[in-house]
């Protein structure tokens, strides 16, 4: 798919748009029903919806209610959108009626207009928003202003619900467009990826670019064409011999491996970017294409592997020791809550024969109410396919990384072979594909994990 020209194709169709004959009079009419503040923006909702005045004189007006809603304050924006939430809701006599008449009947129209009832008409008017230029980022942008205020009440659960089921159409697979980034890409995007990075932090220009212009690192990313230069998600991913297991010494770079002597590709960071596309998912797409890219380019490569942090590791363990449900001895415990480990060698050697096995039964056994994992990113990777494959400490002895997970990483390994079969067991049982030695580390923290006897 050529990106630049679908770009092209759409700034052509909303410039002939404002060229037609009589826009002129549709352009003063949009200024006319697009009147400042919230109550502006409301009527110019209704005047979308009843859809009157033709296609010209409604893109005019939704051109310029997204205008008017980037120029309110947070404030203004969360009034709007609690009253867009109220005010656009599916109508429950409407509901009602067309169920009983689909009861009655169960014709194909009957349950056509039963449909029909239950889409709120904040749907429709999302559509109509969608058609002019621009318009599918500005709604992307107004359902991140739209998160902060979730729960305040069920009809702004139900907007939230409404963008989902429409951006899960607009940002399908088919849509998307897979670039990779190097050190030459324009910087109007460099700058975008410093801005978004979520998992190691980019500290300057120097930094992005000793992940980017070594030959042995890559990145790619998903675009759309709506939204340009706006990237959707991102992987950086180094190209190795073996299995790494120290983030700090590969964000550091130094020791270039030449392509094709390289055995393990690893993904090291991905971000999403967008955060109005919460729910949205991207990177198990994004995953599975960029190993047939590398495949494609270097099959010499035996193993496609992450290295990922555990962010949820650190929260739990003090869960369990507060419940005491968890018992440490005490150089285990003073050498993790003083980060003694971190320069006293003595100290990380007893900690780790206690913390490894904990990781472990963290990742396997930790559940949630739903019977999967317990930590985010586990969840992503084991439900994309992959299996986990080795625990790696210390490994991020950032702040951050001893914050989250007392400096644990993890190594995922995407087998191309086995990721649907992976996929399954995990989508219908729960099941957490391991290596056996993980396994035994998680046997290992049983005596660590049961109560006290009473004496």
């Amino acid at each position: 798919m050529n990106m630049d020209f679908l770009e092209n194709l759409l700034s052509s169709v909303a410039r002939r748009a404002r060229q037609r004959p009589g826009n002129e009079r549709a352009s003063q009419r949009g200024r006319a029903t697009v009147a400042s503040g919230v109550d502006g923006l409301i009527s110019a909702c209704d005047v979308l919806l009843t859809g009157g005045g033709g296609e010209a004189s409604q893109i005019l007006v939704a051109q310029r209610l997204l205008a008017g809603y980037a120029e309110l304050d947070a404030d203004g924006r969360r009034t709007f959108l609690t009253r867009l939430a109220e005010r656009h809701g599916a109508n429950p006599e409407q509901i009602h009626a067309a169920y009983a008449a689909y009861r009655e009947g169960e014709s194909e129209a009957d349950l056509r207009t039963l449909i029909e009832a239950c889409e709120p008409p904040r749907q429709e008017l999302l559509r109509r928003l969608n058609l002019c230029p621009g318009g599918t980022y500005e709604l992307v942008k107004m359902r991140a202003d739209l998160q902060a205020h979730l729960g305040e009440s069920s009809a702004l659960t139900g907007l939230d619900a409404d963008f989902a089921h429409l951006f899960a159409s607009w940002f399908n697979r088919g849509f998307l467009v897979l670039k990779s980034i190097d050190w030459n890409t324009p910087a109007a995007v460099l700058e975008k990826l410093i801005r978004y990075e979520a998992v190691h932090e980019i500290q300057d220009w120097n930094d992005l670019r000793r992940r980017l212009d070594p030959e042995d690192r890559r990145c790619y990313a998903f675009f759309h064409p709506a939204i340009g230069d706006e990237p959707l998600i991102f992987v950086e991913v180094a190209l190795c011999r073996g299995i790494p297991g120290d983030i700090q010494m590969l964000l550091a770079g130094g020791d270039e491996v030449a392509p094709h002597d390289a055995d393990t590709a690893v993904f090291y960071s991905i971000s999403n970017c967008q955060a109005g596309l919460k729910g949205i998912s991207f990177g198990n797409f994004l995953i599975k294409q960029v190993v047939h890219e590398l495949r494609r380019e270097l099959p010499e490569l035996d193993n496609f592997v992450t290295l990922s942090p555990v962010p949820g590791f650190a929260k739990w363990l003090a869960e369990r020791r507060e419940a005491g449900e968890c018992r440490l001895t005490n150089d285990a415990a003073t050498a993790l809550d003083e980060t003694r480990w971190r320069d006293d060698p003595q100290a990380r050697e007893r900690l780790e024969s206690e913390l490894l096995p904990l990781a472990a039964h963290y990742l396997t056994q930790a559940k949630q109410r739903h019977g999967l994992p317990r930590d985010p990113v586990a969840r992503f990777h084991l439900g994309n396919g992959a299996s986990l494959h080795r625990l790696n400490w210390p490994a991020d002895i950032s702040t951050k990384g001893c914050r989250q997970a007392h400096g644990l990483m993890v190594n995922y390994r995407y087998e191309p072979d086995r990721i649907e079969q992976n996929h399954e067991a995990y989508t219908r049982e729960g099941s957490v594909i391991c290596t056996a030695e993980i396994q035994r580390q998680a046997r290992r923290a049983q005596p660590l994990l049961e109560p006290p006897v009473d004496v």
